[in-house]
């Protein structure tokens, strides 16, 4: 993309490492925000990890495309003064340290505040900015852990408790941050004073669960499915050798009378052991082996579709992502787009999934090394000169790692 976007002019400084931070600053740079990420000498740990192309690490690239990257040791003052310096100059200043951390290394948010009123700064951490748990190390399993989400997805594994493969806590947090400094850039239009944002992962697990409601008022249901139940929903194989997913308890208040209309089986509607919700709960493995049967006998995944369809239900194949990523709808959608990978080839990443009909969105630019854009950034924010600049590489103040030959 290289249109303006709903958030051409607004500049973000993008001291997040990882993933919560990074895919928040992602999303901002796909809106159109020139977003400069500051990277520690040792790099952000994602571009260290595989697979990779040359020196580029998809991880990273995926998190951090179209970012501007600079690199400085924040053991220094002097490179300490740099950042204070492009805060200034920033609308929104992004963090995930650990709370305590940006003072400590002479980052103050409130005294950043203080220095500039404009500035939005927010802050994702474990667990909040205070309260007995704050200084706690916080990652995605260990706060899924501590939210009931592992619990959870256990239960439905039948007492089976192991970690989630994706980091949910992270991303959902990111999504989370992304709202709240737009609307706090909203109220700064209206008002002219920027303000401090507390984004807690854990609090982002409890809102995103939409069975918590269920668990925190009493969770006894009587002769109905309870909060939908989607880990009772369907998987059954297909005569093409597929597996699909459909939308819907088959055991719940109606939509048992569906499922059997479709898969022709309306005798089973008036069968006493289907007769009451608890009861097709007692037999719903049977329930899954008549779908299953009537799911093998129809020659393709489209006549299936069809027949759930007439009745009011959705289906879904099972694919991995490697395999949505070719189908007719991701090439219509622009769901995937191939980026410079740096070293004569692409790179394939998701798109960012919003389209505006009056602004230019999506995945912008390419990943950058590290500290690519040390001078750039420096010279047009900060007015360094060239021997300046000189001096602070020789000095070890900035650094930078271009790839490898």
């Amino acid at each position: 993309m290289t249109g303006a976007g709903p958030l051409n002019g607004v500049r973000v400084l993008d001291l997040s490492r990882v993933l919560a931070g990074p895919h928040c600053g992602r999303m901002l740079v796909d809106m159109g925000a020139d977003v400069i990420k500051v990277e520690p000498p040792e790099g952000d740990m994602t571009r260290f990890s595989y697979p990779r192309k040359a020196s580029m690490a998809s991880y990273f690239a995926q998190q951090n495309c179209g970012k501007r990257n600079v690199s400085l040791d924040l053991t220094r003052p002097e490179a300490v003064t740099i950042v204070r310096s492009l805060a200034g100059l920033c609308d929104v200043v992004l963090e995930n340290f650990r709370p305590g951390v940006m003072a400590r290394m002479g980052l103050d948010p409130d005294e950043l505040l203080a220095e500039h009123p404009q500035l939005v700064i927010a802050s994702i951490s474990g667990y909040g900015q205070q309260g007995p748990w704050s200084r706690r190390r916080a990652y995605a399993p260990v706060v899924q852990a501590e939210a009931g989400i592992t619990w959870a997805q256990g239960q439905a594994r039948h007492g089976a408790m192991a970690n989630d493969v994706f980091s949910h806590g992270d991303v959902y947090t990111a999504l989370e941050c992304l709202s709240a400094v737009l609307a706090a850039l909203y109220q700064r239009e209206r008002t002219g004073v920027g303000q401090r944002i507390d984004v807690a992962m854990a609090e982002t697990m409890l809102t995103i669960n939409e069975h918590a409601h269920w668990h925190l008022n009493g969770g006894d249901v009587n002769n109905q499915v309870p909060s939908f139940a989607p880990g009772d929903y369907p998987v059954i194989p297909t005569a093409e050798g597929h597996h699909i997913v459909i939308s819907g308890h088959p055991a719940g208040k109606g939509t048992f009378d569906m499922y059997m209309r479709a898969a022709a089986r309306t005798d089973l509607i008036d069968d006493p052991r289907f007769a009451t919700v608890d009861a097709r709960v007692e037999h719903l493995d049977e329930i899954i082996e008549v779908l299953a049967e009537w799911s093998s006998g129809l020659e393709d995944i489209d006549a299936i579709e069809d027949a759930l369809a007439e009745h009011g239900l959705a289906m879904g194949v099972l694919r991995t992502v490697s395999e949505i990523s070719h189908t007719d709808w991701a090439e219509a959608r622009g769901a995937i787009v191939e980026v410079d990978d740096r070293s004569g080839g692409t790179l394939r990443l998701p798109n960012s999934p919003w389209r505006f009909s009056a602004a230019d969105t999506g995945v912008r630019g390419v990943p950058a090394y590290r500290g690519e854009h040390n001078r750039e950034v420096l010279r047009e924010l900060l007015d360094v000169s060239e021997p300046e600049l000189d001096r602070l590489e020789a000095e070890g103040v900035l650094s930078s790692r271009p790839p490898r030959g």
